[in-house]
């Protein structure tokens, strides 16, 4: 696929909507949802090299500090998307890579403090990082969440979105 030759998470942002990934993103399952998600993306200006992110999974698999597991879909997550319900969701979050993430870059830690001190309904870092994504009960939620961490000043931009989103349009000439 293409798309996937210009990055893990292009394939998504073409697909749009819902879905569930497994691996390194291209392989793409549509999901149902109810109700819209609303979320907060804390971006830095730096960079976290992926590469770099998987060998500190290896190293840490390695050392017995985490299982490395078959990527599955959680179940948790799926019913709590059918449902519509943030609550639920929030609580199924889980990204096998943020351990390996905040051990190579522990700063993100405060965005995570930060994101769970304005009561989000969960936080993670997103992919191999450094952006750390954080649910919101509603629209209004994500606005303080954002607020709250950009006068914390624990990011280079703060982002709300709420979600599902319609996938690109591609035009071809």
């Amino acid at each position: 696929m293409v798309a996937a030759s210009i990055g893990a998470d292009v394939p998504f942002a073409l697909h749009g909507h819902t879905a569930v990934g497994l691996g390194r993103g291209g392989d793409l399952s549509p999901a149902m949802t109810h109700g819209e998600f609303h979320w907060v993306l804390a971006t830095q200006a730096w960079g976290l090299s992926t590469p770099a992110v998987y060998g500190e999974f290896d190293r840490q698999v390695a050392a017995g500090d985490i299982v490395a597991e078959e990527p599955r879909i959680s179940e948790a997550v799926m019913q709590a998307l059918m449902a519509g319900d943030p609550h639920r969701l929030g609580a199924a979050l889980h990204n096998d890579l943020q351990g390996p993430a905040l051990a190579l870059a522990p700063r993100l830690e405060r965005v995570m403090d930060a994101a769970h001190d304005a009561e989000a309904l969960g936080v993670m870092v997103s992919g191999s990082g450094p952006t750390v994504a954080a649910l919101a009960r509603s629209r209004q939620h994500a606005l303080a969440i954002a607020a709250h961490l950009r006068a914390e000043e624990v990011a280079d931009t703060v982002l709300t979105a709420s979600a599902p989103a319609a996938g690109a349009t591609v035009i071809v000439p």
